[in-house]
C-alpha cells in the first residue's frame, strides 16, 4: 500500500526510508549473473567490484570480503561470474547496495579457477621444483614425439628437427591430443617411449586451442605421470600465452612446438660455425705462440753465451787460475811462517835440554839405587857412581871427598 502524504502532513524521511529498505529487502538473496568489469582490492575486510550484464548495459557495485574473493580463486576484470548478491538500503544515507556473499566463476573462468586449485595442489606437494628438474641432452640418440597423427605440430617438429640435426631419429607414438580419451592416450603413449632405452628426450606437442581443447594437459594423472618418467620431457602445448600444467610439471617448455625442436636438438649448421670458429681461434693462438717462441728463441741466440759457449768456460778458468795461485802463495806464505816458529821452538828447546847441558861438559851423577846426587854429603868413601855424559856413560868410585862451604845458592 502506497503511503498517504500531503503538504501539510508529510511523511517523516526516516519513515520513508524504512519502507524502501522493506520492499527492497523482501527480494531476498538472489544468484545473478555478469561480468566484472572493475576489481579493486584494497587493504582491509572489506572488497568491492562492479559486475555487468552481459547483454545490457547494466552494472551495479558489489560489496564483498577478501575471504569470498580468495575462495573464487583467481578472478580478473573480464570474467563472467555468478554471484550471490543481497540488495539493501543504508538508512542513514538511503543508498542502494549489494553485498556480495558467494561469488563462482562461470565458463572459461570456472575452468581457470579449478586449474589454479590443482595447480596450488600440485605445487605444494613440490611437482613443479625447479631442482627436480632433468637436463636435455645436448644429442639425444633418438627423440621421442608425442602428438596427433597427421598434425601441423608433428609437421613442425619433425621438419624442424630434422633442418637443424638431419641425423637425428625421431620416434613417433600418435595419441588423440584432445577429448576424453587424450589423457590415456598420451600417458600410455609416454609410458612406451620410457620403455625405448634409446630415446634420451621426449615432446608432448600439440597445437594452439582454446581452453578446454587443452584441458587434458592439466589433468592430475597426466601431470604425475610426467613427473614420474625418468626421460626428460618437453611440453609444446599451444602458443606462447597458453598456460597448461604440463608447462610447469615438464623439465623444459617450448613456447611453441617449433621451439622445441631448438630446445632437444642444436642446429648443425651453428654447431659448424662454431667449430669453424674454434679451429680459426686455435690456428691464430698457435701462429701467436709460435711467433712468441721463435722471438725468444732469437733473443737466446742472441745473447753472448750462445755465439761463444766457451765464454764463460774460460772466465772461471782464469778466476780459477787466479784462485789456485792465490792458494799456493797463501800455502807458502804459511809454511814459512809455521817454519820459523818451528825452529825457533826447537831452538829454546834445545837450549833447555839436558843434551845441552852435558854438550857444555857437565855431567849427571847417580847414585846406585838410581838417584841423582847433588850433594858431596851424600856419598860415602867407596860409593860407585854412574856419570852421564854428553857422548855416554862412566861408572866411577869415590875416592875422596872435599865439601865446599854452605852458599845460598847464588853464583
Amino acid at each position: 500500500m502506497p503511503l498517504e502524504s500531503s503538504p501539510e502532513n508529510p511523511q517523516p524521511l526516516r519513515v520513508v526510508a524504512q519502507e524502501v529498505k522493506g520492499w527492497v529487502e523482501r527480494l531476498g538473496p538472489v544468484w545473478v549473473s555478469g561480468q566484472i568489469i572493475e576489481l579493486q582490492r584494497r587493504q582491509g575486510p572489506t572488497q568491492f567490484l562492479t559486475l555487468r550484464d552481459t547483454l545490457a548495459e547494466v552494472s551495479v557495485r558489489l560489496s564483498t570480503t577478501a575471504a569470498v574473493l580468495d575462495t573464487a580463486g583467481p578472478l580478473s576484470e573480464g570474467t563472467t561470474v555468478a554471484a550471490w548478491i543481497k540488495p539493501t538500503v543504508w538508512t542513514k544515507s538511503g543508498q542502494l547496495t549489494y553485498q556480495c556473499q558467494d561469488i563462482r566463476p562461470l565458463g572459461e573462468g570456472r575452468l581457470l579457477a579449478q586449474i589454479e586449485q590443482r595447480k596450488r595442489m600440485l605445487q605444494a606437494e613440490g611437482l613443479f621444483d625447479r631442482a627436480l628438474k632433468k637436463r636435455l641432452p645436448f644429442l639425444p640418440r633418438e627423440v621421442g614425439l608425442i602428438t596427433a597423427k597427421d598434425s601441423a605440430a608433428e609437421r613442425d617438429v619433425v621438419q624442424h628437427v630434422t633442418r637443424r640435426w638431419p641425423g637425428v631419429v625421431i620416434r613417433i607414438q600418435y595419441a588423440q591430443m584432445q577429448g576424453i580419451t587424450s589423457v590415456q592416450q598420451v600417458i600410455d603413449a609416454l609410458g612406451r617411449l620410457e620403455k625405448a632405452p634409446e630415446v634420451d628426450v621426449v615432446v608432448i606437442a600439440r597445437g594452439g586451442g582454446s581452453l578446454e581443447d587443452l584441458l587434458p594437459f592439466s589433468d592430475e594423472s597426466l601431470v604425475r605421470a610426467v613427473y614420474a618418467a625418468r626421460t626428460p620431457v618437453v611440453s609444446a602445448i599451444g602458443h606462447e600465452s597458453d598456460t597448461p600444467i604440463l608447462d610447469l610439471v615438464a623439465d623444459a617448455r617450448a613456447s611453441t612446438p617449433t621451439d622445441a625442436a631448438r630446445l632437444v636438438v642444436p642446429d648443425v649448421l651453428e654447431e659448424r660455425r662454431g667449430v669453424d670458429d674454434a679451429r680459426r681461434r686455435l690456428r691464430t693462438a698457435m701462429s701467436s705462440r709460435i711467433v712468441a717462441e721463435r722471438r725468444a728463441l732469437a733473443d737466446l741466440r742472441a745473447r753472448p753465451v750462445l755465439g761463444d759457449p766457451s765464454g764463460p768456460v774460460r772466465v772461471h778458468r782464469e778466476r780459477l787460475d787466479d784462485l789456485r795461485g792465490r792458494a799456493r802463495r797463501a800455502l807458502r806464505y804459511r809454511l814459512r811462517e809455521e817454519s820459523s816458529l818451528v825452529s825457533s821452538a826447537v831452538a829454546r828447546v834445545r837450549a833447555m835440554s839436558p843434551q845441552a847441558t852435558l854438550m857444555r861438559g857437565y855431567a849427571i851423577l847417580l847414585a846406585g839405587d838410581g838417584t841423582t846426587v847433588t850433594r858431596v854429603a851424600d856419598l860415602d868413601i867407596g860409593d860407585d857412581l854412574l856419570a852421564h855424559l854428553a857422548d855416554g856413560t862412566a861408572t866411577l868410585e869415590v875416592r875422596d871427598t872435599s865439601p865446599t862451604e854452605e852458599t845460598d845458592g847464588t853464583l
